[in-house]
């Protein structure tokens, strides 16, 4: 599929509208071997079952796993595959690095994610990230798919944000504000499709209101010439911060001779109080 795409027409509705969709990007066996992976960390829930012995705990929440971060091969492998990498290069430019690999379970009645733009959480210099989110099952109104904002990127404004009081539609993350919501547009997508978005395209999820489970593998990459001020250490500053925990894909990485950053081997729930302490870290981090 991937080879009858119009890349100028793709990279056309990128930079206009802030997202493309790639459908039957994935093949079958693709998908396969990618839900078998995330079976091994998350057993009978990632399989797609309304209920998982190792996942009640978590039922209303959407929990993320980070594969590259946590040492997996397979996902590092996919991170910088061939079919990824001609629209990616095509959105990012010829050199660019994988910053993240995110696994997203949402299960029947999970919670949402409220307005955000990704640049807010993995900040780059140059404004060129790009989130390409793969849908593992049909993602739909009903199970909970993206909404966005159209055009909300072209700009480069990071809006403020703020705790929302719909907890039960979204999860405990803060809300971007200050835009014109109604401008919105659901992104409803068959499993295996692709949907490539820029770092400040606003973006939400809602609450998944089916029987069955909506499951996404998020990649996100960057110009491997940018900086990545992801963590300001102690003394140092924004301008020369710089997180190398990074996958570099395609072209020359300019700053290899720093090396790249020790992985994180733990996985990450997002749970309310895991969601609450990292806010609580970012604020503190703010005022040194």
């Amino acid at each position: 599929m991937t080879e009858q795409i119009d890349l100028d027409k793709l990279k056309e509705r990128f930079d206009t509208d802030g997202f493309a969709i790639v459908p039957g990007f994935l093949s079958q066996s693709d998908l396969t071997a990618m839900i078998s992976e995330i079976n091994l960390h998350y057993g009978s829930s990632a399989r797609g079952e309304t209920k998982g012995e190792d996942f009640d705990q978590f039922a209303t929440e959407v929990i993320p796993w980070d594969p590259v971060a946590g040492g997996n091969a397979f996902f590092a492998a996919l991170l910088a595959s061939s079919n990824l990498d001609r629209i990616t290069s095509g959105c990012v430019g010829a050199g660019y690095a994988g910053t993240q690999s995110l696994v997203m379970l949402s299960p029947p009645g999970g919670k949402g994610q409220a307005w955000h733009q990704d640049e807010i959480y993995i900040p780059t210099r140059d404004r060129s990230l790009i989130g390409a989110w793969i849908a593992l099952d049909d993602a739909t109104i009903e199970n909970g798919c993206l909404w966005v904002v159209p055009g909300s990127h072209r700009t480069g404004h990071l809006y403020p944000q703020r705790q929302h009081d719909n907890t039960d539609e979204f999860d405990f993350g803060t809300q971007s504000y200050g835009f014109d919501e109604s401008l919105e547009v659901p992104v409803e997508v068959k499993t295996g499709s692709v949907v490539f978005f820029n770092g400040y395209l606003l973006h939400r999820s809602q609450k998944n209101r089916s029987n069955i489970y909506r499951r996404v593998l998020v990649n996100h990459y960057m110009n491997a010439w940018s900086l990545l001020p992801w963590e300001v250490s102690e003394g140092g500053t924004a301008a020369l911060a710089d997180c190398r925990r990074v996958v570099p894909v395609a072209g020359v990485d300019p700053y290899s001779w720093k090396g790249i950053d020790a992985p994180i081997k733990n996985v990450w729930l997002r749970t309310a109080k895991a969601v609450e302490e990292n806010s609580r870290t970012r604020e503190t981090a703010a005022l040194k």
